[in-house]
């Protein structure tokens, strides 16, 4: 006789769209390209998801960019390497902002 267990329920769990992963990974892609960045991970808790920059894998990350829909002042947050905010809004991409102007400055510093 065959006897089916259900498995328990997971709670829903906060994760990145598609389009904000595109965002993050586009800007992830042109930071290693320009020699910054080296390595990433991805977190998904049932309250927050983490997208972690690494200038080196065994290094705390550099920065984080963390979605968390419970926040009042918007659900995404840039966090650096000390754990201040740096930036929060409604908006990936002006959250990133600072980032991609880090990145000018980095390009044309080497150009």
């Amino acid at each position: 006789m065959t006897h089916v267990v259900p498995l328990p329920a997971r709670g829903r769990q906060v994760v990145f769209e598609r389009q904000e992963l595109d965002q993050i990974m586009r800007l992830y892609g042109q930071m290693v390209a320009a020699g910054v960045w080296r390595d990433y991970a991805i977190d998904h808790a049932p309250t927050a998801a983490t997208f972690s920059a690494f200038r080196r894998a065994a290094e705390r990350p550099e920065y984080r960019i963390v979605k968390d829909p419970r926040a009042r002042q918007g659900p995404y947050a840039l966090v650096s390497e000390a754990g201040a905010v740096l930036k929060r809004g409604h908006d990936l991409a002006a959250v990133l902002a600072p980032l991609k102007r880090r990145l000018l400055k980095l390009v044309e510093a080497g150009a």
